[in-house]
């Protein structure tokens, strides 16, 4: 009897991660019918706009985060820190390219800064922990930082250091040169905003960006959802 109990309950632990995974939908409708991101940035002129590489696990709740922040005119899902050419959601998932689900941020410097960013960055996730972020774990969620000159080397490093001893643990975050960023599948952009009722948008997205706003609202846009 004790046997099967264990069994039961490994069974529904295991159950609910892949119900509440990242790479998984849950069964619930997702709106793969939306327009092409590529013309979305052209109706956006972006052109003028200063452009940053993060990554902190499920690209979904990421993209979230930023867009919700004053000075950011457009984040993209995507993936970097890999060799692959052209990886695929399904590659990535299954951790076979090396690389690590990331988003392109496209922000107004008059507005806000590349530190305020890193300052986003590490306090919409933990980065302590080693290839994920609960519930999605493996290198294709690690924290990473993917800086495109020196100076945004010199203050990414600057600013791990810093914040360092507020934390218990060693900060896993990598920080490396930032060689190609590859456009998600189109249905993945905008996902919480455009699928608000899918399982793990509701349990993961959805917290982790309303953790966010409750401890920076200064840092918002007015039109925040």
């Amino acid at each position: 009897m004790k046997n099967t109990k264990t069994f039961f309950l490994t069974f529904s632990l295991l159950f609910s991660f892949v119900m509440f995974a990242c790479s998984n939908s849950g069964g619930n409708a997702v709106d793969k019918s939306a327009t092409e991101k590529s013309k979305q940035k052209e109706k956006k002129d972006l052109s003028k706009l200063s452009k940053a590489y993060f990554a902190s696990g499920c690209f979904w709740c990421v993209e979230a985060i930023f867009e919700s922040v004053e000075g950011v005119e457009e984040a993209v899902s995507g993936y970097a820190g890999g060799k692959e050419q052209n990886p695929t959601y399904e590659q990535v998932g299954r951790a076979q390219t090396g690389h690590t689900e990331a988003v392109e941020i496209y922000y107004d410097p008059a507005v806000i800064s590349y530190e305020t960013l890193l300052k986003v960055f590490y306090a919409s996730h933990n980065p302590t922990t080693v290839n994920g972020q609960a519930p999605d774990f493996g290198t294709q969620y690690r924290s990473a930082i993917f800086y495109m000159n020196d100076a945004e080397k010199k203050m990414a490093e600057s600013y791990k250091a810093k914040i360092a001893s507020e934390y218990k643990k060693p900060i896993a975050t990598e920080i490396a040169k930032l060689t190609q960023f590859w456009d998600a599948e189109d249905y993945h952009q905008d996902f919480e905003r455009k699928n608000p009722n899918q399982s793990y948008v509701r349990a993961v997205s959805v917290p982790r960006l309303n953790r966010f706003k409750a401890k920076y609202p200064e840092l918002l846009k007015k039109s925040s959802h």
